[in-house]
């Protein structure tokens, strides 16, 4: 079986993390730091602020840069659920504009209309989804026009660009995963990125209880720290990001060039514009026959996977926000039809030639 996903570790992690344990400090410390000041330096921002996993850089993200009870922030349907948890565990209320099409992600146009409708909307949190970036010059733009925080879900984008930017340093926060099926893994972990120094003090402040010193707390805080044994797998895995990065992108090249003109299947779009990671290879099929094409690729060795089958507005958890089916077609649509196949650095020539030809010759 090709699996959808496979982590890379080897014996470099392995050293590490024999490094730190013979140290005697496998806390936070000396490596998180490290660790830190390479991301920071790797994607050109002026701070970065580790943590346990993306889901608590995404809640300590907002929480530092602003998002308090009563706000409203606008963001994508389409995402993991985390995007708009971390919202309400702020207090904030999530409100959804519908993606565009073209790359599933948070449409501008679908944006401006909502921010023109609700004044009460605060902040703008984009999702770089399956690696690919968002708008940028859009969303910049809607920025400066109504003056909102804008936050990044750069969850899946590790090292994607947009004319030569990296995602999470366009606006005031943005918030990485190192979950073990990302790019690149730390086991669980996450990672804040900023240029303002007041969202670096608030954040680290909250990750680490509220604490100012030793015994002063400032704020209501978590334990939300990244550990040493984690940034050690993180160091490691920072030197091959790239590589690994170019690796998707050559492996979603050959998918676009050889899936290209079937009549069952829309394959992603790559514009000159950006630099996408390729998290995963999304396609779209048809509603009725994604079910027997995930069947049939199981059949033939190959992994797949459906990121996302619902919007999120619709879980059974969103119900008494009194979200209605029907708020966002685009993403309800693309819910029903995506499905990702693997598209991971350790793919052969011949999984690529294999994938291929598997899927060439499905029937609807």
């Amino acid at each position: 079986m090709i699996p959808l996903v496979r982590p890379i570790l080897g014996s470099q992690e392995k050293e590490i993390i024999s490094q730190i344990i013979d140290s005697g400090m496998i806390a936070s410390g000396a490596y998180v730091t490290q660790f830190e000041n390479e991301c920071a330096g790797l994607w050109g921002s002026r701070y970065a602020v580790a943590t346990s996993n993306g889901t608590t850089a995404l809640h300590a993200a907002l929480l530092a840069a602003g998002i308090k009870q009563g706000d409203e922030v606008l963001t994508t349907p389409l995402s993991f659920i985390a995007t708009a948890n971390s919202i309400l565990y702020c207090g904030a209320r999530p409100v959804f504009a519908d993606i565009d099409p073209a790359d599933f992600n948070l449409s501008p146009e679908k944006a401006e209309a909502a921010l023109k409708k609700n004044k009460r909307i605060r902040a703008v949190l984009l999702v770089h989804l399956y690696g690919t970036p968002c708008d940028m010059d859009a969303f910049m733009y809607l920025k400066n026009k109504y003056g909102f925080i804008l936050l990044e879900d750069c969850a899946q984008a590790h090292g994607a660009l947009y004319k030569g930017k990296a995602v999470g340093t366009f606006g005031r926060a943005g918030a990485f995963s190192f979950y073990a099926t990302k790019n690149m893994t730390t086991g669980e972990g996450g990672i804040i990125l900023s240029g303002n120094s007041s969202v670096e003090k608030l954040a680290r402040c909250a990750i680490n209880h509220g604490r100012k010193d030793h015994s002063t707390f400032d704020m209501l805080g978590y334990n939300y720290r990244m550990t040493n044994i984690s940034a050690g797998i993180g160091l490691v895995q920072l030197k091959h990001l790239a590589d690994w990065n170019a690796a998707r992108l050559n492996n979603a090249k050959f998918f676009n060039s050889n899936l290209e003109g079937l009549s069952f299947l829309q394959t992603p779009q790559i514009k000159e514009s950006t630099m996408p990671v390729f998290h995963q290879y999304t396609v779209r099929v048809s509603p009725a026959a994604r079910a027997a094409f995930a069947k049939y690729l199981t059949e033939n060795g190959i992994g797949s996977g459906i990121h996302y089958p619902g919007v999120m507005y619709l879980q059974p958890s969103y119900r008494a926000l009194g979200f209605k089916k029907g708020l966002c077609p685009e993403a309800e649509r693309a819910a029903r039809e995506v499905i990702s196949i693997p598209v991971h650095p350790s793919l052969s020539r011949e999984n690529l030639e294999h994938i291929v030809k598997v899927i060439r010759k499905f029937k609807k």
